[in-house]
């Protein structure tokens, strides 16, 4: 059932092709926001088992100030010096996606497949990429800045050094051809929601399902979903509390829309990050 429904996400995506640049957006959008953030939601999971058993009571506090903190730091950054903190986000793009994608130890691997979704979208639609994140940067931008193509073609010749000097799993080369293909066939952000929901997320809720360490009460997808659910309605009214500030009366509402989830993201993810590290380090004990 679980995989019906992707597929049918998956062909919704691939069709809004066919709509208006900004109703596609919107859909991408909506399920970024509804398929995609939850995963990270799981991170009261995580901290839960580790903060619990010290403060009692008091531990969703200890865990909420300081990650809300973090990512109101994040999104002032992006008010102030908007052009920096997009290439901080890429950055951590990169570590993020590949840790997950490779897993522990392999750092070369990590930076092949983390930066696959940050570099083609550059390599291949660059105009439509530049296009994109001038919305979200609230700067002009007649083409992607010269640090992000250079570090593109960074990428492909690490890549392509990764690829050639030993033979890789049939499956890791087969995601990556598929992927390739979607960035090239498709407009960077609906291949990216198609990546996000369809391998980054699901492979980091797999991840803690099988870690009893990390999140000791998440064991099976129906209790992934059940501990998302608090943070994630957090996340929706931060959100709806934030939309004022990102639209004030404006009726662009599908390039506000595009603004506030990019920069809430990338706010999101440096405490997200900085949690799984600690997590790592101090591993929770299985009950």
């Amino acid at each position: 059932m679980l995989r019906l429904a992707g597929a049918l996400v998956a062909v919704g995506l691939v069709a809004t092709v066919l709509l208006p640049r900004e109703t596609a957006w919107l859909v991408a959008l909506s399920v970024v926001i509804v398929l995609g953030v939850p995963h990270g939601a799981l991170d009261g999971a995580v901290a839960a088992p580790l903060l619990r058993p010290r403060y009692g009571r008091m531990w969703f506090g200890v865990f909420a100030v300081p990650y809300l903190g973090l990512s109101a730091l994040v999104l002032l950054a992006w008010q102030a010096a908007p052009l920096t903190t997009l290439a901080g986000f890429l950055a951590l793009s990169v570590l993020h996606f590949g840790e997950e994608d490779a897993g522990p130890g392999r750092h070369v691997e990590a930076v092949v497949r983390g930066g696959l979704p940050i570099a083609l979208p550059a390599l291949l639609r660059p105009e439509e990429t530049a296009g994109l994140f001038a919305v979200v940067t609230r700067v002009p931008m007649p083409q992607l800045p010269v640090w992000w193509a250079a570090a593109a073609w960074v990428w492909v010749a690490v890549a392509a050094a990764w690829l050639l000097i030993r033979p890789r799993r049939a499956a890791v080369r087969i995601e990556m051809a598929l992927l390739a293909l979607a960035f090239w066939s498709l407009p960077p952000l609906t291949a990216f929601t198609l990546y996000f929901v369809g391998l980054h997320g699901p492979r980091h809720v797999r991840a803690l399902i099988r870690d009893p360490s990390r999140a000791p009460g998440v064991d099976t997808i129906r209790r992934a979903v059940h501990a998302a659910l608090p943070v994630f309605g957090l996340t929706l009214l931060l959100g709806a509390a934030l939309w004022p500030l990102y639209a004030p009366g404006a009726p662009d509402a599908p390039a506000h829309l595009l603004t506030l989830t990019l920069q809430m993201l990338s706010a999101l993810t440096v405490p997200h990050l900085l949690l799984d590290r600690i997590a790592t380090r101090y591993p929770a004990e299985a009950p």
